[in-house]
């Protein structure tokens, strides 16, 4: 009898650890599309008002916010190329340091970050019409949220995909830098068409690569470092997103 209590109640400490980590896991994975959200939400205010003055200023109206002149500087000028490729060398190396940053200069750079690529994209109010943004937004959100969802819910382990979907990324970082010089259009509708197909393997891979971290970390209750890799899982997530409804604006989006 007394074996059997002793084994009973190793039982519920077992269950009540395991309901602790799944809870820990949903505020986690809450956390992580909380980051993503407010740094989508960022990315979309700076691209709208940079965009609508760039928009403004090719119909020959006045401006909100920036010059002409800037405006001309930052995107008809070799300006465009730094604000082009600067969110590229931020990811690289806010991966590299993060670990030396403190959990709030992480999330301050996260923002940043967004801000930049907010910047970076805002051509796009200026080229397509909003209407057509508004729909490629709200399909790609559609996608996203079915491939997250999966990715986290499957029982198929995935961990598979990365190196191959990494390297994809590699591959299409590669042919845009080609097609800046090439300027072929058959090569950019190759590049979207794959890159669609990469991101929506990397959403699915990002979200259950989120989950097994998380997982295989909570017992440690080292909150920095899990505040850390919230940030950073939201960053993958982020990224995700982002280029997938670059791709599918750029294939389906209705210019100006």
């Amino acid at each position: 009898m007394a074996q059997y209590e002793t084994v009973r109640r190793a039982g519920a400490g077992v269950g009540v650890e395991a309901t602790q980590i799944h809870a820990g896991l949903r505020a986690h994975m809450n956390k992580v599309y909380g980051l993503m959200g407010v740094a989508m939400f960022i990315t979309g205010i700076v691209a709208y008002f940079v965009g609508t003055d760039l928009a403004l200023a090719k119909a020959g109206q006045p401006t909100m916010i920036f010059s002409v002149g800037m405006l001309e500087t930052m995107f008809t000028s070799p300006v465009r190329y730094v604000i082009m490729f600067a969110p590229l060398a931020v990811v690289f190396g806010f991966g590299a340091m993060i670990n030396k940053m403190s959990l709030g200069t992480a999330q301050m750079v996260f923002w940043a970050f967004s801000a930049l690529m907010g910047l970076s994209i805002s051509w796009i109010f200026a080229v397509y019409t909003g209407m057509s943004i508004a729909q490629i937004f709200f399909v790609t959100a559609i996608a996203f949220a079915s491939l997250s969802i999966w990715g986290y819910t499957t029982k198929k382990d995935i961990s598979g995909w990365g190196s191959f979907l990494i390297m994809g990324v590699v591959g299409l970082i590669v042919a845009m830098v080609v097609n800046i010089f090439l300027q072929s259009p058959a090569i950019m509708f190759a590049i979207n068409a794959i890159g669609v197909l990469i991101f929506a393997g990397l959403t699915a891979y990002d979200t259950q690569n989120i989950k097994n971290t998380y997982l295989a970390h909570a017992h440690h209750g080292d909150n920095e470092w899990l505040g850390k890799s919230a940030i950073m899982g939201a960053l993958s997530l982020y990224l995700n997103f982002l280029n997938m409804f670059m791709m599918l604006l750029s294939l389906f989006g209705n210019r100006e």
